[in-house]
């Protein structure tokens, strides 16, 4: 299909797209464009004025910033997966990145335009919700820091501000960390995701496809905090869940799936 007609700006600083975005409160950021071009061309989304920070490149980096990383929201997919900082200091992120989508999505997806799109069964943002990680917004009133378990407010739906950008993901420097999906084909989004990570000593558990953001198990937390071994704490999976029934999968077959990939990923763990 053909997209509904808007206004296209190319920003040339973060300043200009701020700027640009207070132009319409229907107003859409456009970075690799993998989410939003779909959406459309479907019109699902019907943007009045697109700003494109796609050309920002000084918003494409990862720098060890002490002990977190930080990681520019433009940074590619496949940038990640290569980056040497987080294939040594965070590697459950360098290890995701290359499980999304296919290799045309990797080479221009961004790490920003996903997390940004919030789709509730996306890799990236599962994996930053198990680490605990920051999402660094700036608007017109300046910077400000999100934390990643208040940053997904719906399906599809974030805590960024209409004239905020997201321009910056802090993630811990973590060593144990591993993200596993059910998928019908390998380039399809999950079906299920388990993320599982060890954070300040601590396990961390979430899910994509379980609920209309990614989500904490909190359930298989607690039990593995008060002693259980993987294969009991998987029996909480489900608690606390909402998952839905889609061409993928039924509600009944993703809390199997819920089941039986965390106790898998906390077995790896």
């Amino acid at each position: 299909m053909i997209p509904a007609a808007f206004t296209y700006h190319r920003a040339a600083s973060v300043d200009d797209a701020i700027e640009a975005l207070g132009q319409d409160e229907d107003a859409k950021v456009l970075a690799g464009g993998h989410s939003l071009i779909p959406a459309l061309k479907l019109r699902i989304a019907r943007p009045s004025v697109l700003v494109d920070v796609g050309r920002l490149d000084d918003l494409r980096y990862v720098r060890d910033d002490g002990d977190r990383i930080a990681i520019g929201a433009l940074s590619r997919h496949s940038g990640l997966v290569a980056d040497a900082v987080l294939r040594r200091d965070c590697p459950m992120v360098a290890r995701t990145a290359a499980l999304v989508g296919d290799p045309q999505v990797r080479h221009r997806g961004t790490i920003g335009g996903s997390v940004a799109h919030a789709d509730p069964a996306s890799d990236l943002p599962t994996v930053l919700l198990a680490l605990d990680a920051d999402l660094v917004a700036r608007g017109p009133d300046g910077e400000r820091t999100i934390a990643a378990a208040s940053f997904f407010t719906g399906p599809f739906e974030t805590a960024l501000a209409p004239r905020e950008v997201l321009v910056e993901i802090r993630v811990p420097k973590v060593e144990r960390g591993v993200y596993l999906k059910h998928t019908r084909r390998a380039q399809d989004w999950a079906t299920v995701g388990v993320a599982a990570a060890v954070v300040d000593g601590a396990t961390h558990v979430s899910f994509a496809s379980m609920a209309p953001t990614p989500i904490r198990a909190r359930a298989v937390e607690e039990a593995l905090a008060n002693g259980a071994g993987a294969a009991e704490a998987a029996g909480h999976a489900g608690e606390g869940t909402d998952p839905p029934s889609d061409v993928t999968g039924s509600a009944q077959y993703r809390a199997h799936l819920a089941h039986v990939y965390v106790r898998r990923a906390l077995e790896q763990l």
